[in-house]
């Protein structure tokens, strides 16, 4: 990892998963800014993410419509979208609406990882 820890925005209205995510991106050197619903996710957003990870299943915003929203303010920011929603249609919505990538609870650890460094790859070349 760089000397500067990466800054990554987990937005996810479940604790656990929050908890997961935090400890295991945490020790891989990422430093974890952390939101509950789409309102604090936009706060957020002023904090400078290098990375998001964003859930659909919010409780206050919908998930398709806060990603509409943050790359209305961000458009280069790598958006991974980590979702219990598996059906193709709302995948193909999310990366059609600017997700770089898309993948389903439950998940693995090491295959997340794995795409969040091809995510920050793709932006490096952008």
């Amino acid at each position: 990892m760089n000397a500067t820890p990466i800054k990554v925005l987990v937005i996810d209205d479940e604790p656990p998963i929050r908890k997961l995510l935090r400890m295991g991106l945490s020790t891989q050197g990422y430093d974890i800014l952390e939101a509950s619903n789409g309102k604090n996710a936009l706060e957020m957003l002023a904090e400078g993410p290098a990375l998001i990870i964003l859930d659909l299943g919010l409780p206050d915003i919908q998930g398709h419509d806060l990603l509409r929203m943050i790359r209305g303010r961000n458009e280069n920011v790598p958006i991974v979208v980590l979702s219990s929603r598996g059906d193709e249609a709302g995948k193909v919505q999310a990366l059609d609406l600017g997700a770089d990538d898309y993948l389903t609870k439950p998940f693995g650890m090491d295959e997340l990882l794995a795409r969040l460094r091809a995510a920050l790859r793709h932006q490096l070349q952008v």
